[in-house]
């Protein structure tokens, strides 16, 4: 496994296998790597010849910077779980190499941007654009895997491939989940385990949601939900919302055509959580 931490090394490294005929698949993160990580390399590993994975934790998706400031940070045990996993290339650039100057680009993603994280937490997606294209640039691969954790980041880095005019495919991987249910996520590495036990009832209640929504109206079904957050108290809910699985348009009832998601954001203690499931109509 190489470690490359310079954005000209890494870029020759990849033309050089590309001209080898290699298929590269890449893995971007922000490190305190989890097996819903490593299901994405496993993902990249069985369709692309080589694996690049990247460690950066990225200041400008953060609107708080405490956050910023307590993302986990594990570099060493995240390169002994990239070696065993078969990763090839890892990617360790220091801020500096990412930002040599501050990135003032502004992207419009419209109504995508809008909801849900877009609402909560302004310059966000912004921030997770200025980034991803940074890695884009510096790691031109075929294919480039996001967990469906991140539901609306994977639409929205979708369209700015798109925007951008990537000839990339970004492909969506199934959300890993721990025994109870708790979607795996680096901000469980903060929760007690008091709080770890409370935090699965996210999916529980997520789960209810699909197999009951057909009995009650979009409302209803929202009402019931946020009811049944407020009953735990340890949990705090910031949003529930039922979207179109593309557009992200907030649904108003069940005609829609298209695949639709439910998508919660919750506070267990200071500890933020999201979580998603897909409804098929």
């Amino acid at each position: 496994m190489k470690i490359i931490e310079s954005k000209k090394a890494l870029k020759d490294e990849i033309q050089k296998l590309k001209t080898q005929g290699k298929i590269i698949g890449f893995v971007p993160t922000m490190g305190a790597l989890h097996r819903g990580h490593l299901s994405l390399i496993g993902a990249s590993n069985k369709t692309c010849d080589i694996t690049v994975s990247s460690i950066f934790v990225n200041p400008t998706q953060f609107n708080d910077k405490e956050d910023y400031n307590k993302y986990p940070r594990t570099f060493e045990t995240d390169m002994k779980m990239l070696e065993e996993a078969n990763c090839d290339i890892v990617f360790m650039p220091s801020l500096e190499e990412m930002y040599p100057e501050p990135d003032s680009r502004e992207f419009d993603f419209g109504t995508l941007a809008e909801v849900m994280e877009g609402a909560h937490r302004p310059g966000h997606f912004n921030g997770v654009a200025q980034i991803v294209s940074k890695l884009f640039d510096a790691v031109p691969a075929h294919k480039a895997f996001f967990g469906q954790k991140d539901f609306q980041q994977y639409v929205i880095i979708k369209e700015m491939a798109r925007q951008l005019n990537y000839d990339i495919d970004i492909i969506p991987c199934p959300i890993i989940r721990e025994n109870t249910g708790l979607a795996m996520s680096s901000r469980n590495q903060r929760l007690t385990g008091f709080e770890k036990e409370k935090a699965s009832n996210i999916s529980k209640i997520l789960t209810w949601a699909k197999e009951n929504y057909k009995t009650y109206s979009i409302s209803e079904l929202k009402d019931n939900v946020e009811k049944q957050f407020a009953d735990i108290e340890e949990l705090d809910l910031e949003y529930f919302e039922i979207v179109e699985d593309e557009s992200l348009k907030i649904i108003q009832n069940w005609d829609s055509k298209e695949n639709i998601v439910a998508c919660v954001a919750i506070f267990c203690g200071k500890v933020r959580l999201i979580d998603n499931i897909v409804f098929n109509l």
